[in-house]
């Protein structure tokens, strides 16, 4: 065989470590528009890895996550802005709105399952997107940009601060993507692949099944509530309208996790890469964009459940980036006579 199995996964983990370096490159051989779009793709790569941790693996499937974007992106406008903290501050402030939100919608929907589940969290997330239009001091309904003063902090001209959001944005992406790899690869993460696999099989061996979803919940909706305050720097305003948008935060995350492949590490990559060349190329053709995309979503579902990765994990006899557990290994004792 020219290309055997072995050679082609290390092929796979070569192509992997090239997109790093080059997202971590890229402030120093990209301008600021190409940099804004790799600030785009690693927004949704980030909520992809912590959707497909909550729908891939626990089995929270959960249509409202727009809802912690938008109450992290509130949260730094209200504490950068109102209250005056310094923009580190403000992000942890973003991070702790972003867990209080996440407890608040665990006590509401943990009951619920499937449909319900599903159902429930969109509730939610209208509710508050309606709340935060009732305040003055947020805009209302139009929302708010963020001050001048604020935006210089992160660079005196445009290049800078898209530099200055790319790089913050980054240290954000690879902090989440390296807590779910290593949270998967814990005895959480051996119960939540159990889960992923069959859930009462699991159940009937001893996982508790109730405490993973709650810390698998309460995991993600914090590092949820920190992207929706970056979205916000970089957008440079707040609204209801966008911060709270279920088609930006939570519908194109379900397509790049549907097609790139639910419950897997690889997937959210290939679907984060698929959904922004598609997006490139087929943008001006207006409505038939979303058509093509919806199009897409279905004829996975139906053919490929697994997506784009469990096509390819055909023909590979390994994940790109394993989680398997190995038992350590013992040497044996010679036999004495």
């Amino acid at each position: 065989m020219l290309f055997p199995p072995h050679a082609r996964v290390w092929t796979g983990r070569l192509l992997l470590l090239t997109l790093v370096v080059s997202a971590l490159v890229a402030p120093w051989t990209f301008g600021p528009v190409h940099l804004q779009l790799g600030t785009q793709m690693l927004c949704l790569l980030a909520l992809a890895y912590l959707w497909n941790l909550l729908a891939g693996y626990a089995n929270i499937m959960v249509i409202g996550q727009h809802a912690l974007v938008g109450m992290g992106a509130y949260a730094f406008y209200g504490c950068s802005v109102l209250l005056e903290w310094p923009l580190l501050q403000s992000l942890l402030g973003s991070l702790v709105v972003g867990l209080l939100a996440g407890i608040l919608m665990l006590a509401l929907i943990f009951q619920l399952r499937d449909a319900y589940l599903a159902v429930g969290s969109w509730v939610v997330a209208e509710t508050l997107m309606l709340a935060c239009t009732k305040f003055d001091a947020f805009g209302a309904g139009s929302g708010m940009g963020l001050p001048l003063d604020l935006v210089k902090r992160l660079g005196r001209n445009p290049t800078d601060r898209a530099i200055a959001i790319y790089t913050l944005v980054a240290l954000v992406t690879a902090l989440i993507a390296v807590s779910v790899y290593l949270l998967m690869r814990s005895r959480i993460g051996l119960a939540l692949g159990a889960m992923r696999d069959n859930e009462e099989g699991a159940a009937s061996i001893g996982v508790n099944t109730v405490r993973a979803r709650i810390l698998c919940f309460l995991w993600a909706a914090p590092l949820t509530g920190l992207m929706g305050a970056l979205i916000a720097l970089q957008k440079l305003r707040i609204s209801p309208a966008s911060s709270f948008s279920m088609t930006d935060w939570t519908i194109y995350v379900l397509f790049i996790v549907v097609i790139g492949g639910l419950g897997s590490l690889e997937g959210p990559i290939l679907g984060t890469l698929l959904f922004f060349v598609m997006r490139e190329f087929l943008q001006d053709l207006g409505v038939w964009y979303l058509i093509l995309l919806g199009a897409l979503a279905i004829a996975v579902i139906l053919y490929e459940p697994k997506g784009l990765w469990g096509m390819l994990r055909r023909v590979l006899p390994d994940d790109l980036l394993p989680l398997r557990h190995r038992p350590p290994q013992t040497k044996r004792k010679p036999i004495t006579p």
